[in-house]
C-alpha cells in the first residue's frame, strides 16, 4: 500500500511541498496540515503544480486548519478531498506508512 505523506509548511515559506511532489511514489497520498493547507487554495502561483501533481497523487486537507486560516471549501483546488480529525486517522490507519514532510 502507498505511502501518506504529510505537509504542514505553507508552500509559499519552505519547500516541503515541492520535496513532497518529487519523492511521492505514484499512488501515493498527501494531506496538507497546519499552513500546508496554503497549499490547496486555487488561484495561487503553486496552486498548477498541485493539479499536475494530482494526475498522479491524491490531495487530502484537513478541514478545520482550513477554516483556521480563513480558507473556504470553495476556495480549494477542485478534486482535493478536506477531510476531518477522524478522516486523517482513517488515512493514516489505512497506509503502509506515514511521511511527514517539516
Amino acid at each position: 500500500m502507498p505511502i501518506l505523506h504529510t505537509v504542514n509548511k505553507s508552500p509559499f515559506e519552505k519547500d516541503s511541498l515541492e520535496t513532497c511532489i518529487a519523492h511521492a511514489l505514484d499512488g501515493s497520498a498527501v494531506l496538507l496540515i497546519e499552513d500546508g493547507v496554503y497549499a490547496a487554495a486555487n488561484g495561487t502561483v503553486v496552486a498548477p503544480r498541485v493539479r499536475d501533481a494530482m494526475r498522479r497523487l491524491k490531495f487530502y486537507v484537513l478541514a478545520n486548519d482550513c477554516k483556521a486560516r480563513g480558507l473556504g471549501e470553495d476556495a480549494l483546488i477542485d478534486g482535493i478531498e478536506p477531510v476531518d480529525y477522524a478522516g486523517f486517522v482513517d488515512l493514516a490507519v489505512g497506509h503502509d506508512n506515514v511521511q511527514s514532510w517539516l
